[in-house]
């Protein structure tokens, strides 16, 4: 596997720092990294540019950047999340036979964070970590299906509504006409909008303040699953949708 040099010693700056070296000189770091402090220049400015590395205005020194800890607190609530709602997720892929999923937003996409497989029912293109489409996913439109409509068209601003298939959703206008479907129903669809031969059924996740921080999926293969089944499966989501709710101190209904 190809190492990329510059992204390397980006890490390697990172790991410089610890509970007793919160700041640091370019010398200091030059020295320990053997690296010429031109190139360091470039690597710690971009590192700053992008939130991860800061500057003291007072003495000169680095330390780590506030996008470290954001990254951090994501990677720590997701591995909780994980873990309340893995049981259900299993037996929601139990009950139905299908491949269950469980996503959360980051930016201006979904990532899988957990997935059950199903018996027999291999979904190739999703894996735990991928970032998935919003816009034609069932776990897409459940995530920004309670978000307020102006927030919707600020994080969409400049999102491009890729046509994955001929079924793809492709305006911001049909896009919130299906969110405020999914809205009222509590369900999402893709009927082959982000995969030919996938069908999946979605739900969002609340917390404890009423907020959608998560959402779920079942992934169906057309070739096994008429169109009608898969709906059928809509109740068996939302009810797993609301055991996880629950899990996460949810008092709504």
């Amino acid at each position: 596997m190809p190492i990329i040099q510059s992204v390397q010693r980006a890490l390697q700056i990172l790991e410089l720092f610890d509970e007793h070296k919160t700041e640091l000189r370019i010398s200091e770091i030059s020295i320990a990294t053997g690296l010429h402090k031109s190139t360091l220049h470039s690597l710690l400015k971009t590192l700053q540019a992008a939130g991860y590395i800061d500057q003291n205005a007072e003495n000169g020194r680095y330390c780590l950047g506030l996008k470290l800890i954001e990254r951090g607190s994501l990677v720590v609530s997701s591995i909780d999340m994980r873990k309340r709602a893995n049981p259900a997720l299993v037996e929601l892929s139990r009950e139905t036979g299908q491949t269950a999923h469980l996503g959360i937003l980051e930016g201006c996409h979904g990532v899988y964070i957990d997935k059950v497989e199903g018996p027999g029912m291999l979904i190739a293109y999703s894996r735990i970590g991928r970032q998935l489409p919003i816009h034609c996913t069932a776990i897409g439109k459940s995530l920004l299906s309670r978000m307020d409509r102006k927030k919707v068209a600020e994080l969409l601003k400049d999102y491009a509504f890729e046509k994955h298939t001929a079924r793809t959703i492709d305006s911001m206008e049909a896009f919130v006409a299906e969110l405020d479907r999914v809205a009222q129903e509590g369900v999402a669809y893709d009927d082959e909008e982000h995969a030919l031969g996938v069908r999946c059924v979605g739900a969002p996740v609340f917390d404890h303040t009423g907020e959608v921080v998560a959402a779920i999926s079942i992934s169906t293969l057309t070739s096994a699953t008429p169109a009608e089944e898969a709906v059928a499966y809509a109740d068996a989501v939302r009810k797993t949708a609301a055991t996880i709710s629950k899990a996460l101190g949810f008092k709504g209904s």
